[in-house]
């Protein structure tokens, strides 16, 4: 059985442990340790810190296999690196093998034409899927007379959301002028310019692309930049924005 030595301050002498920083009582054990080469002096109570932290009491020395240490050092350089090698090569997976090149069938082997299956036998291809049928566009026909095409520009004006612009400012400016005509330059498109004194609006309708509807083409704030034409009117608004053909 080894004994243990136990260390004691001399008279007069103070330790404190060098993990709590606590001074040891008079007859308290002291443990020493060691910390990279420097002495450690731990009390009772902080030995697990004292571990964890990596300090080796001192008179232990840490385990290890001599026999493996021993079997490693002995013999020349070259029988250690040729056991190193060895050991590397049988650790390492074997190379798979390449695939053979495949050899061509007898002639006795080989299918005749007439043993090979018929067209009608043989699996179909997949049919392609049917491209959809593009959404056909409806053209309305125009009308003929420039009557029926102002009555139909006057109808899509009423059904958007422009007579609310006009009735907000027709509260403030009075109601206005209106001219609607069909465009000469493009028989389908009409033309419906509602004027003030102070402003004006010009609107279009196109009878061959009613999905478009009415749109604002211009506007601007003077009467002498419109046309006679467009100045003369021949239809009404009342307070709601609504037209009506003279």
């Amino acid at each position: 059985m080894s004994t243990k030595a136990i260390r004691t301050p001399p008279a007069g002498v103070d330790l404190s442990c060098d993990v709590c920083g606590r001074t040891l009582l008079r007859g308290e054990r002291a443990h020493p340790y060691l910390d990279r080469g420097a002495h450690r002096t731990v009390c009772e109570l902080c030995t697990g810190r004292a571990e964890h932290e990596g300090w080796i009491r001192e008179g232990t020395v840490p385990t290890y296999d001599e026999a493996e240490g021993r079997r490693d050092r002995g013999g020349s350089l070259f029988g250690r690196l040729r056991r190193r090698r060895e050991a590397n090569a049988a650790a390492e997976p074997e190379p798979a093998e390449p695939p053979r090149p495949r050899q061509p069938a007898p002639a006795a082997e080989r299918p005749r034409a007439t043993d090979r299956p018929r067209a009608s036998e043989r699996a179909r291809a997949p049919e392609r899927p049917r491209r959809r049928p593009r959404e056909t566009r409806h053209v309305r026909a125009i009308p003929s007379s420039a009557e029926h095409r102002i009555a139909f520009a006057v109808d899509a004006f009423n059904a958007s959301e422009h007579p609310r612009t006009v009735a907000g400012v027709a509260r403030s400016l009075g109601l206005p002028t209106v001219s609607v005509r069909p465009v000469p330059e493009h028989p389908s498109v009409v033309a419906i310019v509602i004027a003030w004194e102070l402003c004006w609006y010009r609107y279009e309708f196109d009878l061959a692309d009613e999905d478009a509807g009415v749109r604002l083409a211009v506007q601007g704030q003077e009467l002498d930049e419109l046309d006679r034409a467009d100045r003369e009117p021949n239809a009404v608004c009342d307070d709601r924005g609504l037209l009506t053909a003279a």
